[in-house]
């Protein structure tokens, strides 16, 4: 009995003791949590820089002048008259700085607004000779005439409506328009060349007009735009190519003859209208803000 006794208190010491140690915590090392990566959105604020070039034809720029008697009684009108018509080429380089604002509202509409301001080294010159008129009973005449203008600086203010694709969240299309402004400086000459059969010729000379102002018109556009994909340091920033046409308006300048013909002869008074339309070219790059959306916290019970 001694012997089985024994035994049998070894067997229950073993069961007790696997059972006790199956009751104890596990020992096992918890799964290290990986979180999901940021999701990128167009969504913030953002700043950057650009660079381009402005050129195109801003339509013909157009003129007249017609003379006036100083022998006669005052203001007395003479037939005949002198017009022109010069083209308008603005070419040079602009560049400058943008902010803007973008919200997303789904994986394929981004709805922004962008400010920018340029500086311009755009102009134009152009010269060419009026119709020929013939001031009886004085002699035939042609009006000589150059003119130059500048865009010296020149801003928007525009709304921007993008697409993407869920695919490629990282790439928008966008189209683009508003308000724009910009500072306008033209210059222009007119000499009026007489040609006497029998008495003497010469140029009657017209003072050069001048315009410097502050111009308001409007601007469209569009552009594509791209960050770099996966999620790195450099997602941060993007880069834009960005077509615009431009429409400042119109300016005119005015003036009369500063000299008369011999012996009293015609002045003459003159009127020169120039639009300022323009395309432009660019590329951009963008720093945004906030690029990627927090990842969404799941809760652990």
């Amino acid at each position: 009995m001694t012997k089985f006794t024994a035994a049998a208190s070894v067997v229950l010491a073993l069961v007790a003791g696997s059972a006790f140690a199956a009751d104890l915590p596990s020992r096992k090392a918890e799964p290290v949590y990986v979180p999901p990566a940021p999701t990128f959105t167009w969504t913030g604020l953002y700043g950057g820089v650009n660079i381009g070039y402005s050129f195109g034809a801003g339509g013909n720029e157009n003129g007249g002048l017609g003379y006036i008697v100083t022998n006669a009684p005052a203001g007395t009108p003479l037939p005949g008259g002198a017009a022109w018509n010069l083209p308008s080429n603005i070419n040079g380089v602009t560049g400058g700085g943008q902010v803007g604002y973008n919200y997303q509202f789904n994986p394929w509409l981004v709805i922004g607004l962008e400010a920018d301001i340029q500086a311009s080294d755009a102009h134009s010159q152009s010269a060419g000779a009026g119709g020929a008129a013939t001031v009886a009973p004085w002699f035939p005449h042609s009006a000589l005439v150059n003119s130059t203008k500048s865009v010296d600086w020149f801003g928007t203010v525009r709304g921007r409506v993008g697409l993407t694709l869920p695919s490629y969240p990282n790439l928008m299309l966008y189209g683009t328009g508003g308000f724009a402004y910009g500072q306008v400086v033209n210059s222009f000459g007119v000499n009026d060349v007489y040609v006497s059969p029998t008495g003497p010729s010469g140029v009657v000379i017209g003072p050069r007009g001048s315009y410097d102002n502050t111009n308001t018109g409007w601007t469209a556009g569009g552009g594509i735009e791209w960050t770099p994909l996966p999620y790195s340091a450099f997602s941060a920033f993007s880069v834009k190519v960005e077509y615009l046409y431009t429409d400042l308006g119109n300016t005119t300048v005015s003036g009369t003859s500063l000299t008369s013909f011999p012996g009293g002869g015609p002045v003459f008074a003159y009127s020169h209208t120039s639009p300022t339309r323009f395309s432009t070219i660019r590329a951009g790059l963008n720093w945004h803000f906030n690029p990627f959306a927090a990842a969404p916290v799941v809760a652990k019970y």
